[in-house]
């Protein structure tokens, strides 16, 4: 198994195929947030930075987060590839990521995109719902995603609520910025050889099978 980045719009369902190839391929998924709330756990010099930087909604330098990214790949967890998210967001950022696989001797794999239309990521944004109890996740516009009992969690009982930035203006504004940023980055990765474009419009299984297609078409090479 090689390295896999996830890029998607928001609501792509990035998180959902993320968590299910972690779990069949048993690789470890790692978020830059993971790695930013871990290290502020901890006791040092820069633990405590990043404890200080992010509670005031700072931003931490770039330096000291590939600092932290490099020292969490070089973990033995990481020796059979892992899944990334959230990281590069641009072409600086992809480059000195380069840099860090080849000081850990390790390869850049697979760069999969999931690409939808903005009407459909629009309904996911503005039909999301979350548990504010187990922080299970709906969609009352998409009929297999749809709580059985209105406003209420199959799962707990506890009650769903709407995120605050899930409406329209919200998302168009993030699809925008998405847009603006992404496109060189994938720009980068296509002439390297290493991305794929996965339609994200079917369902979770649908695109689940399209990424292990991918994914296990490289293993058999």
């Amino acid at each position: 198994m090689k390295n896999i980045i996830f890029i998607a719009p928001p609501a792509a369902g990035k998180g959902t195929q993320s968590a299910k190839i972690e779990k069949e391929f048993k690789i470890p998924h790692i978020s830059t947030g993971d790695i930013l709330r871990e290290k502020a756990h901890e006791d040092s010099e820069v633990g405590r930075y990043v404890l200080e930087v992010t509670t005031t909604g700072g931003l931490v330098k770039d330096d000291i987060m590939y600092q932290m990214l490099e020292e969490r790949l070089s973990k033995k967890d990481c020796k059979n590839g892992y899944i990334l998210d959230g990281f590069p967001r641009n072409v600086n950022q992809a480059e000195k990521y380069d840099e860090i696989l080849k000081r850990l001797n390790q390869e850049l794999g697979y760069v999969i995109v999931l690409e939808l239309s903005e009407k459909t990521l629009e309904m996911r944004i503005t039909g999301r719902r979350v548990c504010e109890n187990c922080g299970l996740v709906y969609n009352i516009n998409t009929d297999n995603m749809q709580p059985k009992v209105e406003s209420t969690c199959d799962k707990c009982g506890g009650r769903l609520k709407q995120r605050n930035d899930d409406n329209i203006s919200s998302f168009k504004t993030r699809y925008q910025v998405y847009l603006e940023k992404t496109q060189p980055l994938l720009d980068y990765y296509k002439q390297k050889g290493v991305l794929y474009v996965v339609n994200g419009e079917g369902s979770v299984d649908e695109i689940n099978q399209a990424i292990r297609s991918i994914l296990m078409e490289g293993k058999n090479k």
